[in-house]
């Protein structure tokens, strides 16, 4: 008797660890389905990269626009020097400058991977064919801006520079409210944020603050 219950018990336990262990393979294999198979297809920073280029007409739209108006703002920065008479003013037109250039290098390049026409180049003081884009000087204003100097300089450059940045502000608020591409609204955002606090600053320095 001894020995069939103890024929039994090992019979039973034997059926029991089989169980277990394939339990655990089925369980392993799931894992392993999971990840081979399911996890790239949903990992989240994968669906964040497919979306990326997402856009629609009005991100061409603010590309295309802000070029050319990144554009004048530094050809109006780099007047300042040797032709302002005040500090802050250099001082702000080397922030305009180093936050602007790298932006229409970005929108340069979110044009180019559309298969989207990037504005050419414009040679001299003025803008001609983007007068109408909202804070755009024209080729007089500018003109006039590049012959003053002194006092003189640092008030047209601050009054010409508010409207333009006024401008700016205008065309990203459109893209916040009409454009689907994320990076482009990320840098509306920022557009929106930096120069409205610049249009502060610069009302201050006319003593308008």
């Amino acid at each position: 008797m001894s020995s069939i219950r103890t024929l039994t018990r090992r019979t039973a336990l034997a059926a029991a660890g089989v169980t277990v262990a394939l339990v655990l393979a089925a369980c392993g294999g799931e894992d392993e389905g999971r990840s081979g198979q399911e996890g790239p297809q949903t990992s989240p920073s994968a669906s964040a990269e497919a979306g990326t280029d997402v856009h629609n007409g009005r991100d061409v739209a603010f590309a295309q626009g802000m070029i050319p108006h990144h554009r004048q703002a530094l050809d109006m920065a780099r007047m300042v020097a040797g032709r302002s008479a005040s500090a802050e003013v250099e001082d702000l037109a080397a922030r305009i400058e180093k936050a602007q250039d790298p932006e229409i290098t970005t929108m340069t390049g979110w044009l180019e991977s559309w298969g989207e026409e990037v504005p050419a180049e414009t040679s001299g003081a003025g803008h001609a064919g983007h007068e109408g884009m909202p804070g755009m000087m024209d080729d007089r204003e500018m003109t006039e801006l590049e012959g003053a100097s002194g006092a003189d300089f640092d008030r047209m450059f601050l009054t010409m520079m508010i409207a333009h940045h006024e401008g700016a502000v205008e065309m990203a608020e459109t893209e916040l409210a009409e454009g689907r591409h994320g990076p482009s609204r990320a840098m509306a955002e920022d557009v929106v944020s930096a120069q409205s606090a610049e249009i502060a600053e610069m009302r201050k320095l006319l003593g308008e603050g």
